[in-house]
């Protein structure tokens, strides 16, 4: 009996088990997956707890809802893989073999390579969005903040959702303005970036965004420390920046498992061919979303569109054949802009986000570039999509490769 094992059982990993268990035969295959937390966090409603668009409750539900029968489930740290040896250590010494392995471990931040941010204001005037308890506790924050300079700052690049901080931006303009407090409140956007977003065309939009909402964008600042005392971010040409209160993204890294492993850069993300998913030096060993070193979004969409890639390729390789599908960097991102509008931005590795309609040319009923009450149902309904369709593999009316159609040049 053949083995694959997945390590990760977020977004990434919860696809492919779903859509691969319905594909290769139970009795020819033991399908395993490791994690080592019970608890399936829906990620992109961590931005919305802040301003108490969302609870704590809206955003988890138990992974096993998402297994399908007959799996072998261990939730257990992972110590290392051993790719020479086909085979996953667990914390224990506990020994996994497999003879094909997909790596979905993802991302998490880590507040510690940045001087000073884990220091005495860390989650009291200083937080983050990027986990639940950052979340609920900036949540309380705001709740009794009276007002003040507040800085959302970006450490480096890559990061989960590139978009998230420019959404919490718009948002923490909409709640304060909601609350009647706009006046008290100066915002500021601080990022590595010469512009608000990745992609250039799509940058000097968003940074107009920026610029109506009276946010203030400050580029390439490239942070070297945070002073407590001071309150106050320190550039490494000793630029600084006071504030209030801090809303940060910390560096972001791969699991450190994948570093113990000798298998990551030096952010452990795993060296990964951009179209076949396929780990660099390996033929049995594949690699699905944030875990990869891809120059694609780490983003819920990316994954998504990932996993059908994975997919093709992994029956392509598994029944004796090379991997015929191609990713092509994909990312479909929505983006909350506030006051019940959102954005809509359809891109991959050759190709910046254009204006048009999407999924239907012409007929939308999403527009793309622009600001619409649709664009936002459309972000708030992904959610319910997200619990019942995305993570238990159901195939989406959305091709996987980025089409033209309705686009405009």
């Amino acid at each position: 009996m053949r083995k694959l094992v997945i390590l990760g059982a977020g977004t990434a990993g919860t696809m492919m088990l779903n859509k691969l268990y319905n594909a290769i035969d139970s009795n020819e295959w033991h399908i395993t997956i490791v994690d080592k937390d019970e608890t399936h966090y829906y990620q992109p409603g961590f931005l919305f707890i802040p301003f108490e668009i969302y609870s704590r409750r809206d955003v988890i539900k138990p992974k096993r809802d998402f297994f399908p029968p007959g799996v072998d489930v261990i939730m257990s740290e992972i110590d290392r893989i051993e790719p020479d040896k086909n085979r996953v250590i667990l914390t224990g010494n506990k020994v996994i073999p497999y003879d094909y392995l997909i790596i979905a471990t993802g991302s998490r931040i880590d507040p510690t390579e940045v001087e000073g941010m884990m220091d005495g204001l860390w989650h009291k005037q200083i937080f983050d969005f990027y986990t639940i308890d950052g979340a609920c506790k900036l949540r309380n924050f705001f709740k009794h903040w009276e007002g003040g300079k507040l800085v959302i700052h970006i450490t480096e690049m890559p990061i989960k959702c590139p978009v998230a901080p420019l959404e919490f931006s718009f948002l923490a303009d909409w709640y304060f303005t909601e609350r009647g407090m706009r006046d008290k409140v100066d915002i500021y956007f601080v990022t590595p970036l010469p512009g608000a977003f990745t992609k250039p065309k799509a940058s000097a939009i968003l940074g107009d965004f920026l610029e109506k909402k009276n946010i203030k964008l400050i580029t390439e600042f490239n942070i070297a420390r945070i002073d407590n005392e001071e309150k106050k971010i320190v550039s490494w040409d000793e630029t600084e920046i006071p504030f209030d209160v801090l809303v940060t993204i910390p560096t972001n890294k791969g699991d450190e498992a994948i570093a113990r492993s000798g298998l990551g850069d030096e952010l452990n993300f795993i060296p990964t061919d951009k179209h076949t998913l396929i780990a660099e030096g390996f033929d049995n060993i594949f690699v699905i979303g944030d875990a990869t070193n891809l120059p694609s979004s780490k983003a819920g969409s990316v994954a998504h569109f990932q996993s059908d890639i994975l997919f093709e390729n992994f029956l392509d390789i598994i029944e004796g054949r090379k991997p015929s599908a191609k990713f092509d960097g994909h990312a479909n991102c929505f983006i909350e802009s506030g006051f019940g509008k959102g954005i809509l931005i359809d891109f991959n590795y050759d190709t910046e986000p254009l204006p048009g309609k999407f999924p239907l040319p012409g007929i939308g009923p999403f527009s793309l570039l622009e600001e619409t009450k649709m664009n936002h149902y459309g972000k708030m309904m992904f959610r319910w999509m997200y619990w019942h369709y995305l993570l238990k593999g159901v195939e989406l009316p959305i091709e996987s490769q980025m089409t033209m159609a309705g686009k405009r040049l």
